[in-house]
């Protein structure tokens, strides 16, 4: 269907010029179908407010600093068995961050526990909750430079403020101080307040040590576990195969070249005796 320049104006006016993406497909199908007005009308509005939805999950998602690519739909499950596929798809329903509860996933490198992360911090954003996705070691020093230039609550309240923290690989680097005070004073003041979604590859065992606090670590650990629930992932790693399969592969390519070389040798010998 042609669009009049007054209708295009008309629409960007009441800023629904989005509608013009689906105008002439849902025309067509109204003339079609014979749909009513009200019908016609309907549709139009229902693409209009998808549109929307996916303008702001895809917001969303950038504001949360997460993957959009590190999904549910592309996490494998059937690499690691050991995973609880019941268990992340319940707390993919983000029950968890309603409640304002954390979620502990542990496990070694390379086993997919910040995927999962990522995927579950997207699933909060298509529910419309403010994520962040931080690894630790970065935060705590983004907190450090605002003692230096007087920013250090402004800082803190970054990490406050979303539904839900998504806190990457906690312990995976030393905490020097002040880390360990200043991630107490993240834990503390998220407690009962919003959710924080920690991944780690030290079983919880090791974390008290991390703190160089007993006291701290105490009071800090008490709020983050308080009903939190604990995801164990064990298995294989996923780099760790990828590694094997590009050694293998270039092993085949190898051996295979080294054939195609004495086969190559041989038919040149051979040629030579003709000759000779």
């Amino acid at each position: 269907m042609d669009v009049t320049d007054a209708l295009r104006q008309q629409l960007r006016t009441l800023r629904l010029s989005g509608i013009l993406q689906t105008l002439g497909a849902r025309h067509r199908q109204a003339v079609d179908g014979q749909w009513s007005y009200l019908d016609f009308l309907g549709r139009l509005m229902e693409d209009e407010i998808e549109r929307r939805a996916q303008k702001q999950l895809a917001l969303r998602v950038r504001l949360g600093s997460l993957d959009a690519g590190k999904t549910l739909e592309g996490f494998s499950f059937s690499f690691n068995p050991q995973v609880n596929r019941q268990q992340i798809l319940a707390l993919a329903a983000c029950g968890f961050v309603r409640e304002r509860r954390n979620v502990l996933i542990c496990g070694p490198s390379g086993v997919g526990k910040t995927h999962l992360a990522q995927a579950l911090a997207q699933e909060a954003c298509r529910q419309g909750y403010e994520t962040l996705f931080v690894n630790t070691h970065k935060m705590l020093a983004h907190i450090l430079a605002g003692r230096a230039d007087n920013t250090l609550q402004k800082r803190l309240a970054t990490y406050l403020r979303p539904d839900l923290l998504v806190l990457d690989d906690f312990g995976l680097r030393a905490l020097t101080p002040p880390g360990p005070e200043d991630l107490y004073d993240v834990i503390n003041e998220r407690y009962e307040r919003g959710s924080i979604l920690l991944t780690s590859n030290r079983s919880p065992e090791e974390w008290p040590a991390l703190f160089g606090d007993p006291l701290l670590a105490s009071a800090g650990l008490d709020r983050l576990a308080d009903r939190a629930e604990m995801v164990v992932i064990r298995g294989e790693s996923y780099r760790a195969r990828g590694r094997q399969d590009a050694s293998a592969s270039g092993s085949g390519a190898s051996s295979a070249a080294s054939v195609g070389a004495r086969a190559a040798s041989r038919d040149g010998a051979g040629d030579a005796e003709g000759r000779a």
